[in-house]
């Protein structure tokens, strides 16, 4: 079963800041889109990572009557020196959430609540640096809003800065560093952190090589429904690194990063499924059913 384990072994990635899925427009960070979903007459912003919640990416503007009321709610709380709206404002302005589009507006608000030390602020102007959105992209201009967020304690940005440190973007390249903040945001319980924390003890980079320690930080961001770690955990529970060799474990865990439309478990699967009895299959299908149903309710609780 080493065979798995080293298929599915790969270095953390940014966190979904750095990324974009394709379905946002061209230069709209997937997210900032994502980050805006209906509450109420409004809109909620959290710069919180919610593993399966499905975003509400905005390709065009929406201008529907909520949209526009919730726009203009933002705009009076942010004039009146909210930095929290002036965050929410900057992203519906960017998304097209209420109004037509604003790049400018976005960035003027930003900048705004930037100056009021507004974590959020931070790590939303690393994203746009990091990808060059509405303005020219610039690593060492990202570094630094990202390191300022980090610093004000935002989970998201210590991730981000953790990514940046590991791979040497606007910054000399310090893997102890890079561990230091994953470390700082996974002890705050964000998963893309834990797994990242996980990853630099599975590979020994910036803290000692230590599998056990890689297991136990996988389970955490597993156990919240990041798919990464359910796919490292149940490779590490099929290679017995870690921890005991346990098939049925092994299929339950990757079955529930499948369950979830993952298409690297699912390619995977095979392989574990030809060595289990069909008693033990069965059991494994049952836990993966629940593992995922109860990362959805964990979720969606913490939605509200």
């Amino acid at each position: 079963m080493g065979v798995l384990f080293a298929a599915v072994s790969g270095a953390q990635e940014p966190s979904t800041a750095a990324r974009n899925d394709g379905n946002s427009a061209p230069c709209l960070p997937a997210d900032l889109a994502s980050l805006i979903a209906p509450e109420g007459a409004g809109v909620r912003v959290s710069t919180e990572q919610k593993m399966s919640a499905k975003p509400r990416h905005i390709a065009a503007a929406d201008l529907s009557p909520e949209a526009r009321r919730a726009y203009k709610a933002f705009e009076r709380d942010a004039r009146a020196g909210s930095p929290a709206a002036e965050v929410n404002l900057a992203v519906a302005s960017f998304a097209g959430y209420g109004a037509a589009p604003n790049a400018g507006n976005a960035l003027y608000w930003l900048h705004l609540a930037a100056q009021q030390g507004f974590a959020p602020a931070f790590y939303n102007l690393g994203v746009l640096y990091f990808k060059g959105c509405g303005v020219r992209q610039d690593y060492g201009e990202a570094f630094a809003n990202f390191s300022r967020g980090a610093e004000a304690g935002d989970g998201p940005s210590q991730v981000n800065l953790a990514y940046f440190y590991s791979n040497g973007l606007g910054v000399d390249k310090n893997l102890i560093a890079a561990a230091s903040w994953y470390r700082k945001a996974a002890e705050g319980s964000l998963a893309e952190a834990q797994f990242g924390l996980g990853d630099m003890y599975l590979r020994g980079e910036g803290v000692p090589q230590d599998d056990r320690l890689a297991f136990a930080w996988f389970e955490k961001a597993a156990v919240k429904g990041y798919n990464s770690a359910r796919i490292m955990l149940g490779s590490m529970y099929a290679a017995g690194r870690g921890t005991s060799q346990d098939l049925e474990s092994a299929y339950a865990w990757i079955s529930a990063a499948s369950l979830q439309g993952d298409a690297r478990a699912s390619a995977l699967l095979p392989v574990i499924e030809r060595q289990l009895n069909t008693t033990q299959l069965s059991a494994a299908k049952g836990r993966a059913q629940l593992l995922t149903n109860n990362a959805r309710q964990t979720q969606s609780a913490a939605l509200h």
